[in-house]
């Protein structure tokens, strides 16, 4: 607490008899669309095409082209003009730091300042990120597709150019720190997919191999529809109801047929689009084209085989793939046959790789609720020092 007074304090100070000139983006920056990349992207090319995915990702995830069709600068903003419903991207930002290296793609702008003496752009970067000047125009029913004249008409606040530079140092700081942790934990998260693996391995004369659809029970879900999923959502609800990838719906008991209702630890199979396995030991269902199995027998530790198949996803994703859309079906993983090694070794493993687990996923321990927090203090931080007098928005 002491800590956050004083810095509460120093930004405080920081802002003494500062005069802060607004003006719309135009004013004091140019401005320019991207242009199509889909005829020239290679495998390994040259450039980086700016595109909404690259921003997203903060980089992670990139296309490449040996035409350098819209090139871009050092210091060039760059924005997502368009975003689903909701989506998470529209008005994100992405500042340039290398020469001939990245391309802009259509419906991302370029943006570049005028006069770098009065305006900052690492500063600019960070007041037009995810400004609600721009994702307001999110109706969270139709696609967003920004204009360029409302992006010109984010109105911009311009303290003295040395305020620009420090709240920029104050907010890197905090940025390199998540940076360095986020680092870490992918280091961790390769060593935990190597011991993972590792002690998934078993030779074939080992131990015994199964098929799933001997040693589990296998259920089906509920039929019910994604808008029914939203209309009867309530948060805290005790019952988790499953769909594809990560949506969800927590409703009561009785929102649903009890005989749909699962109360037994499980392994749901999220068996369309991304094909992938989630382990649950709450009551639970899930919609009616994915299933699920749980164990009865004392000798088969249900989170063990969640394990086994988590290094296996790839397989069903590769069979998946044959379909227009990604889709498994039951017979894929009933005839699935796994290792099963004693139950005393299946308990251990999962002793093991829980705690592995709880280090690089855990949202409540570990890395992860280290990152979550010090991304809570930098979010504090920025709406801290960016909060300037404010204009009437247009």
């Amino acid at each position: 607490m002491n800590d956050r007074l004083n810095m509460q304090n120093s930004i405080a100070k920081l802002f003494d008899n500062v005069i802060v000139e607004w003006k719309a983006l135009g004013e004091v920056a140019n401005f320019v669309n991207g242009k199509g990349h889909e005829k020239n992207i290679v495998p390994d090319g040259e450039y980086v095409i700016v595109n909404s995915k690259f921003i997203s990702t903060d980089g992670k995830v990139a296309k490449f082209t040996n035409k350098q069709i819209c090139p871009l600068f050092i210091d060039d903003i760059l924005i997502v003009m368009s975003d689903l419903p909701n989506g998470k991207a529209l008005a994100k930002t992405f500042i340039v730091n290398e020469n001939n290296k990245y391309s802009l793609n259509q419906r991302i702008g370029g943006i570049s300042v005028k006069d770098k003496k009065k305006l900052f752009p690492k500063f600019l970067f960070f007041i037009l990120n995810r400004t609600t000047q721009l994702t307001k125009y999110d109706n969270k029913t139709d696609q967003t597709n920004l204009r360029k004249d409302q992006i010109l008409n984010v109105l911009i606040p311009i303290p003295p150019l040395h305020i620009q530079t420090e709240i920029v140092r104050i907010l890197d700081t905090f940025t390199e720190l998540t940076a360095e942790l986020t680092a870490e934990l992918t280091a961790r998260e390769k060593q935990y997919n190597y011991y993972r693996d590792k002690l998934l391995t078993f030779k074939e004369n080992e131990v015994e191999w199964k098929a799933l659809g001997e040693i589990l029970h296998r259920t089906k879900g509920t039929k019910i529809t994604a808008s029914k999923m939203k209309e009867i959502h309530k948060n805290n609800a005790p019952l988790k109801i499953f769909a594809g990838g990560k949506t969800f719906a927590l409703v009561n008991f009785d929102d649903i047929p009890e005989k749909d209702i699962n109360r037994e630890p499980s392994i749901i199979v999220k068996s369309r689009g991304i094909i992938e396995f989630e382990y649950y030991d709450k009551p639970f269902s899930h919609k009616n084209e994915m299933w699920s199995y749980h164990s009865k027998d004392g000798n088969i530790n249900i989170k063990y085989v969640y394990y086994f198949l988590k290094t296996k996803e790839l397989h069903f994703q590769n069979i998946g793939s044959k379909m227009q859309m990604p889709q498994i079906a039951t017979p894929d993983t009933d005839k699935f046959i796994i290792p099963i090694p004693s139950v005393s070794i299946q308990n251990s493993i999962v002793e093991i790789l829980d705690k592995f687990d709880a280090l690089t996923n855990s949202i409540t321990e570990g890395l992860p609720r280290e990152i979550a927090l010090r991304q809570k203090q930098y979010e504090y931080y920025r709406n801290l020092l960016l909060d300037f007098p404010k204009v009437q928005e247009s």
